[in-house]
């Protein structure tokens, strides 16, 4: 595993975005780990996150596009802080985009906010994590209706590596209904992998008992 995945996973742990216990998603499942980057709370914190996003998205698609889309609400900080990350640390000019839950009448009016999407435009997409694909069915449309708009893929936080609406994993689907290629900055299987029985500041983050939990869902909902 590179070493800026093993830093991203501890990074998650530190500012208490990646959880164990019990919770559940945005599509009804009970689930014993969550990631919610709503814990990304000061300037410092979404810098880093920019970055890290920022490497996956060189990673996977180079910096051939035009616009960051990040859909509302948590994907506008996002795609603002990668923008800045790309333009820091890559020396690439990449738009960033979002849209409003309601249209606006006046002023800077239209559904969108940041850059304007134009016909012929490529775009990456930045999310914090995908379930079951629900996020991406609202925001396709969205990006459609602008015009002749090239989406060349999702970029995620963590792929939590469990089922969409089939049996295949829910990136695995949305590469598969919207022909764009997804990546993730770390998965769940990587996660387990750096944290399971191993101290982190003192700590065993994933001791037997959450291990097991998290077989026990995979068991049920993995891909």
């Amino acid at each position: 595993m590179e070493q800026y995945k093993k830093d991203f996973i501890e990074f998650m742990v530190d500012c208490g975005v990646l959880k164990f216990g019990d919770f559940v998603t945005k599509s009804g499942r009970k689930t014993p780990f969550f990631v919610n980057t709503g814990f990304y709370r000061t300037g410092k914190q979404l810098r880093k996150l920019g970055e890290y996003y920022a490497r996956a998205i060189a990673d996977a698609y180079g910096f051939d596009f035009d616009i960051l889309f990040g859909p509302a609400y948590k994907g506008i900080p996002l795609s603002v802080a990668t923008s800045m990350a790309i333009s820091e640390f890559y020396d690439k000019e990449i738009k960033y985009c979002s849209n409003r839950k309601e249209v606006k009448d006046h002023g800077d009016t239209g559904i969108l906010l940041g850059s304007p999407i134009n016909d012929g435009d490529k775009v990456v997409i930045i999310e914090d994590v995908t379930t079951a694909g629900t996020s991406i069915g609202e925001t396709m449309p969205i990006l459609n209706a602008q015009g002749d708009v090239s989406v060349l893929g999702l970029v995620v936080s963590v792929d939590r590596m469990e089922r969409g609406k089939g049996e295949k994993s829910a990136l695995k689907e949305i590469e598969e209904v919207y022909g764009i290629k997804t990546t993730a900055i770390v998965t769940m299987k990587e996660v387990v992998e750096h944290l399971y029985n191993k101290p982190y500041n003192g700590n065993i983050i994933i001791d037997d008992t959450i291990k097991n939990a998290i077989d026990a869902y995979y068991e049920q909902y993995g891909a």
